[in-house]
């Protein structure tokens, strides 16, 4: 009897212990599987992520509506040429990519465009079609100076048109920065670069909102003078800025109004802001600005007795106005000459 019954419990025992390890299998099998399908997962998540890596946001296909026409962009572009030096300056500051630059017209301060390291386009105003055809680009970037070119160019790649509207600047420019982190998947960089100029902007108004002191924008080239007011390229000083007009009925908005030494005297501002062309255009070449002002005439002015004649950087305001960094420094040259 005891025999049967050490026979029964030592069944029992292995019965329990092979249902238990038929248990535990089963369990295994599952986790395996499931592990299994968690990395399958992983492995999906990671591939999509690459793919919004490559490809930027789901925004693309993109469609966008410009002075000129429309385009659309299928994916974020990687080959990009530019015609202007704002857009230039925009997307250096962005730390994105550009193919090729007219490499005869480069401010100094985005000398590094020079390079054998980037593709020469042509002028800003003759683009090289020829060499943009080879370098197959999936996107043109052009402003005014090459906006004749604009059909040609379009059937090269799509061609956008960014322009800085000089009846609302500070508003035009944002929207081009904006409209640039879209296209390149940036948006967070250019809201924080924005939101810094908007501050430095902020700190200038503190010193103008409240004076009284009127300003003149001159430009000098070979000797002659042109004079800009509100709502002119130039006009930002004014419009933006806050620096109320020596002379609210200048009328030319692009190329200015041509004056005398005697007009500068008649009108006789507190401050003159000076913008030497041919520093840029043709630098070491006729007379400075500061030569240029070294009359009689404009001695008797306000602005040179208080020695409020201000100089301001040609390159910022002239070949890349509508950057980030030339934007930056236009507001800190108006800055300066009230602190």
């Amino acid at each position: 009897m005891r025999k049967t019954s050490l026979l029964i419990i030592a069944s029992l025992i292995t019965a329990g212990l092979t249902a238990c390890g038929d248990k535990e299998s089963e369990v295994g099998a599952n986790t395996a599987e499931n592990n299994q399908d968690n990395l399958e997962s992983e492995d999906q998540i990671n591939d999509s992520n690459l793919e919004r890596e490559e490809n930027g946001t789901s925004q693309y296909p993109l469609t966008i509506s410009h002075e000129l026409g429309e385009i659309t962009l299928e994916k974020k572009p990687e080959n990009v040429v530019v015609f202007d030096f704002g857009v230039v300056d925009i997307l250096r500051d962005i730390e994105v990519d550009v193919q090729a630059v007219p490499q005869a017209n480069v401010p100094s301060y985005l000398s590094e465009f020079k390079s054998e390291d980037y593709e020469n386009a042509g002028t800003l105003f003759e683009p090289d079609f020829e060499a943009i055809y080879g370098m197959e680009p999936d996107l043109i970037i052009i402003s005014g100076r090459a906006a004749d070119a604009y059909d040609d160019l379009t059937e090269i790649a799509p061609t956008l048109h960014v322009a800085v509207d000089t009846g609302d600047y500070m508003t035009s420019f944002k929207e081009n920065v904006q409209l640039i982190g879209e296209i390149f998947d940036k948006e967070d960089v250019t809201d924080a670069k924005l939101e810094s100029i908007e501050s430095d902007l902020d700190a200038l108004h503190e010193l103008t909102d409240n004076t009284t002191a009127r300003g003149l924008i001159l430009m000098t080239s070979e000797g002659e003078l042109s004079a800009y007011g509100p709502g002119s390229r130039f006009g930002i000083i004014h419009d933006d800025f806050g620096v109320p007009a020596a002379d609210e009925g200048i009328d030319e908005a692009n190329h200015g109004m041509n004056v005398s030494f005697e007009y500068v005297l008649e009108t006789n501002p507190e401050y003159i802001f000076v913008m030497d062309r041919g520093a840029v255009v043709s630098p070491g070449e006729g007379e400075s600005a500061a030569e240029t002002l070294a009359n009689d005439l404009v001695m008797n002015t306000t602005a040179y007795k208080e020695d409020q004649i201000v100089e301001l950087n040609p390159e910022y305001w002239y070949i890349s106005a509508g950057g980030l960094t030339s934007v930056s420094g236009m507001i800190l040259d108006i800055k300066a000459a009230f602190e």
